[in-house]
């Protein structure tokens, strides 16, 4: 396996290749990750993984500082995994002069939700994608992986890579849970014992705001305010501090129609730890 430190060794090892199956990560990594590595293999001839914190997509009160850095035990993970390229750039070699330049995401749909609590979230993931993109894609269009737990991240990208005509065909993958339900996550680390045990409310709260909205059907606009606060107070009983739970249609994101497909989202925080969820309903 091949570890790519620089932008010029990854763009000459790539240039020999068709279609790059590409798994952009923080590293961190968990079986959510090993698992996007295992579905793209084969749908190219060559696997890569990036590991890369985004200092852009950090609030200055965030964990960017603390957040875990495991690279000689993720690339362990991802040798076993069969991975084939790992591109590990610092921060100087992705942002060689302070990144002035950015991609600036449609604000009805990045401004939103997670952009609403953590706002130029969506510009730093979006600037970092796109100059993954241009580095692993620079001499052949090719497939890249994003887990769905991270819904509207791949709603985002899907609409940045449709309108700048990039070459990169974008798959969706099923979120990968623990057996009691709980997303997994690189935050579940910061997790407590006693929080671990609770945080499955999390996953239990969505599914039951989800089910609750079904059976409102036609008159779903008009009792979805009450329904969502419900599921948050519930959870705020519980000791949670939610930022959201909400029904949106999975299109856009936007409050839904009877008859419309649906998301249930969430985003709360348990002790000092942020988890999102999500469910399609």
């Amino acid at each position: 396996m091949l570890i790519a430190r620089s932008l010029v060794e990854l763009r000459q090892h790539l240039q020999r290749f068709e279609r790059p199956a590409f798994v952009p990560t923080m590293g961190n990594l968990h079986d959510g990750h090993l698992n996007l590595i295992a579905l793209a293999k084969p749908l190219g001839d060559v696997t890569v993984a990036s590991i890369f914190v985004n200092r852009l997509q950090f609030l200055p009160h965030e964990d960017f500082a603390s957040y875990p850095r495991t690279f000689e035990d993720d690339c362990d993970k991802l040798r076993m995994q069969g991975c084939d390229v790992v591109f590990a750039p610092d921060e100087t070699e992705l942002y060689p002069q302070p990144q002035t330049f950015k991609v600036q995401p449609d604000p009805a749909l990045a401004d939103i939700l997670e952009g609403q609590f953590r706002p130029g979230f969506f510009t730093g993931v979006c600037t970092v994608v796109m100059k993954l993109f241009h580095a692993v894609f620079a001499h052949s269009g090719g497939v890249a992986m994003f887990g769905k737990k991270d819904y509207q991240q791949l709603l985002v990208i899907t609409q940045m890579v449709r309108q700048f005509a990039l070459p990169v065909e974008l798959v969706g993958v099923e979120t990968r849970r623990s057996a009691d339900g709980l997303a997994l996550s690189s935050r579940n680390r910061y997790l407590s014992q006693e929080e671990r045990a609770e945080a499955m409310q999390l996953s239990m709260a969505l599914h039951q705001l989800g089910q609750a909205a079904l059976v409102c059907g036609e008159t779903l606009p008009d009792c979805l305010p009450q329904l969502q606060e419900q599921a948050m107070e519930r959870l705020r009983l519980r000791g949670w501090q939610p930022d959201y739970l909400c029904v949106r249609r999975r299109l856009d994101l936007q409050l839904p129609l009877a008859g419309d497909a649906l998301v249930v989202l969430g985003a709360a925080k348990l002790g000092q730890t942020r988890l999102i969820d999500n469910l399609e309903i």
